[in-house]
């Protein structure tokens, strides 16, 4: 079990108030993704769960207990850095199986559960090796194998994917996933890379100077933005938001546009502008646009076959049932 709720939860340093009054259910077997852009308190309200960090105020409670004070050992969770932290000098087995060591585990489980976590990860043949002689991606499996012997309430991973380069990030994001699919455990994952949060959560909790702005699925936040400030964070590319006359039309201050949701063309289309960068990207091109009439560039997502170049006239007609309208508070209007 791994239900987590923090109820009103607070955190200053000092006067400064980093977590105003917050609350949030984590579901027991949920993969919970916080995100945000740096400094917005994700990392923080990690700590705060795991213990690294004193709540100011209010509760978090896991599978109902209130473990506020409790000291971080008795929580009954395991927390991955984006450091691995491992023993050099120890074997792949021997830094799986340093924390069963140190709780007192007899000899026969702790090797039960360390030839177990091997298996789930793929690290059988690498058992005998030294962490130098591993790579990148194998000596995050081993930090993530050093959890799971663990048996925890809920597995909680701060930014673990960071130090890996870009072929491994994505290799590892599948196999957390995988994981993940796997345990059926409660994993609380904190990233500032949208994209992470998008492929491998159930739900997603994006943050803003300590604020949650939005919970939910992957696709919700996709699809309906609570505010601007999800809506421009969510998406890659970011969500083009457009305000003045063009909004006005719409009955909104501010309107957003997804990069996909233009029709491009050569002539006849709602706006016009000039192309001033085309990125082509095999099966994509992305153009971004200098529209007349428009305050800010927008950025077009298109077929790999357009054949649009820098300093091109091309012509945009937004999608009407996928344009977001916004108030002059940012808020969504429906």
């Amino acid at each position: 079990m791994g239900r987590i709720v923090l109820d009103k939860v607070t955190k200053r340093f000092g006067d400064v108030e980093v977590i105003p009054p917050l609350d949030l259910t984590i579901e027991d077997g949920e993969f919970t993704v916080f995100v945000g852009p740096s400094g917005c308190g994700k990392s923080t309200l990690l700590r705060l769960v795991a213990g690294l960090e004193d709540v100011t105020g209010g509760q978090i409670q896991i599978d109902g207990s209130d473990v506020s004070s409790m000291p971080p050992a008795k929580r009954g969770l395991a927390m991955v850095f984006q450091s691995y932290a491992l023993y050099p000098h120890m074997s792949v087995r021997k830094n799986i199986a340093f924390p069963l060591k140190m709780a007192g585990m007899k000899s026969a489980e702790i090797k039960r559960r360390v030839d177990n976590a091997a298996s789930v990860l793929n690290l059988t043949d690498y058992l005998d090796r030294r962490p130098g002689q591993l790579s990148g991606g194998q000596r995050q499996r081993v930090a993530i194998g050093r959890a799971i012997v663990r048996e925890p309430a809920a597995f909680l991973f701060d930014e673990p994917l960071s130090n890996l380069d870009a072929a491994l990030r994505v290799g590892m994001r599948l196999e957390i996933s995988e994981l993940h699919e796997r345990l059926k455990s409660t994993m609380i994952y904190v990233t500032h890379d949208q994209v992470e949060a998008m492929t491998m959560a159930d739900k997603i909790v994006v943050l803003q100077a300590g604020v949650i702005e939005q919970v939910g699925s992957p696709l919700e936040l996709y699809r309906t933005p609570r505010n601007t400030f999800v809506a421009g964070f969510i998406g890659s590319p970011k969500m083009n938001l457009i305000e003045g006359a063009a909004a006005a039309s719409y009955q909104a201050h501010t309107i957003g546009i997804r990069p996909e949701h233009f029709d491009v063309s050569a002539e006849g289309g709602k706006w016009s502008g000039t192309v001033n960068v085309s990125e082509h990207l095999g099966s994509d091109t992305f153009l971004h646009v200098q529209g007349t009439g428009l305050a800010d560039s927008i950025t077009v997502r298109a077929d790999g076959e357009v054949a649009f170049r820098h300093g091109d006239t091309i012509h945009l007609t937004p999608r009407e049932e996928h344009i977001h309208r916004f108030d002059a508070k940012g808020l969504r209007v429906e």
